[in-house]
């Protein structure tokens, strides 16, 4: 079983105490140390092979968002902070998942499994056009290879082992995990706005504080994923 390497940046002694008790129930990761500041994570990533940083963003000397900038080969970053008007600003970042305080081990595991996802993303050939033509994904339907267009996806729905990605014009069944489709669409504008929805941000016609709707479908918002849902969208 591959170990991620991690360490925690974190100024308060009780987040970072809660954040390594975490750590060290999840099997595949290996915690390293604690940071108080951004400068002293920035001298151990220098000696040491790290994978994954839990990063708050409040910090003295310099700021997290401000320590990711500064790195030019970042490792993978959790976010852990109190503050949601941060999130557009962290997924730019292409961290891994954004965990807003205080934090439950249910939602710390939910961000902690998407590097497994991107794992299996990385070892999946690409399936996108590239150059001028539209963006598009091959799905298996049936024994047949199908052609979804991204621009056109509407919202992806998880049952079990597989998702239904629906367009205005057609739904397809595929076996696929809800994870490696958001790593897939992660650039293309895709929001996760619950454990079984991921849903395109520029096809929603309107939201409030519990759901979605797109194209006359109503999409529930989740509970853990209610705070930066709703800062994406009020930005």
């Amino acid at each position: 079983m591959h170990r991620y390497n991690c360490i925690i940046v974190e100024d308060e002694p009780l987040a970072a105490e809660v954040i390594k008790d975490y750590i060290d129930q999840v099997p595949f990761l290996q915690y390293k140390g604690t940071c108080t500041d951004a400068l002293y994570a920035m001298d151990l990533l220098q000696k040491e092979k790290i994978d994954l940083v839990f990063l708050d963003i409040h910090l003295p000397k310099l700021k997290g968002l401000d320590f990711i900038k500064a790195l030019k080969k970042p490792p993978q970053i959790i976010i852990t902070t109190a503050y949601q008007e941060y999130a557009l600003q962290g997924y730019e970042f292409n961290v891994v998942d954004y965990l807003l305080k205080p934090i439950e081990f249910s939602r710390f595991l939910m961000a902690v499994n998407k590097l497994k996802e991107r794992e299996i993303m990385e070892a999946l050939p690409a399936s996108t056009t590239t150059g001028s033509e539209r963006a598009a994904l091959f799905f298996n339907v049936s024994k047949k290879r199908v052609k979804i267009y991204i621009d056109e996806i509407l919202f992806i729905e998880s049952l079990k082992e597989y998702i239904r990605i629906t367009t205005k014009e057609k739904s397809i069944l595929t076996k696929f995990q809800l994870g490696q489709i958001e790593e897939m669409l992660a650039k293309n504008g895709f929001l996760r706005v619950h454990r079984s929805f991921l849903v395109a941000k520029n096809k929603i016609e309107a939201f409030s504080a519990t759901d979605i709707e797109i194209n006359g479908e109503q999409i529930p918002i989740g509970r853990s994923y209610k705070e930066v849902v709703m800062a994406v969208l009020d930005t």
